[in-house]
């Protein structure tokens, strides 16, 4: 009885490992590609206050890789987590949605 237990256990286990979360997608413009392969994205989101209820802007900037410098500022790109691919960089350039005019 035991060993059936520990069987279905070491199953779901196996299975659960496999099952890969979804990582997240955000969208935002290029504020600097000064750096090799890097780019600073601007991400701005609309958060109600928690005591106000009044909605305001929240911007974050985030480091994203970009592996074949194509992108300049002003650009709309799309970002995708990733794992850490150096101090401060967790993001990388999924694809450029629009093009600086």
């Amino acid at each position: 009885m035991k060993l059936k237990k520990k069987l279905k256990l070491k199953r779901k286990v196996v299975l659960m490992q496999s099952v890969r979360k979804k990582r997240k997608v955000r969208v935002g413009m290029v504020v600097s590609n000064k750096m090799d392969k890097t780019v600073v994205v601007s991400i701005v989101d609309n958060v109600r206050h928690p005591l106000y209820k009044k909605i305001v802007k929240k911007t974050v900037r985030r480091k994203a890789h970009d592996e074949k410098n194509n992108c300049n500022v002003g650009d709309r790109v799309s970002i995708m987590e990733t794992r850490p691919l150096s101090k401060e960089k967790r993001w990388r350039v999924e694809k450029i949605i629009e093009r600086a005019k």
